[in-house]
């Protein structure tokens, strides 16, 4: 659910920065970096210590 989450917050700020006069590449730039930093938290979290069993 928080993929989802983040990558509906991305595609806003998209939207929003492509409004205020950003290249729509540029701007997409940001909603990546936020999904694949969400991703990557979802992949290590199982990993971490404490959540093992």
């Amino acid at each position: 659910m928080s993929l989802l989450v983040t990558i509906m917050v991305g595609l806003v700020i998209w939207i929003v920065t492509w409004a205020l006069g950003l290249k729509s590449i540029d701007g997409f730039f940001i909603p990546v970096l936020l999904a694949l930093g969400a991703y990557t938290a979802r992949l290590i979290r199982p990993h971490l210590p404490g959540n093992r069993e």
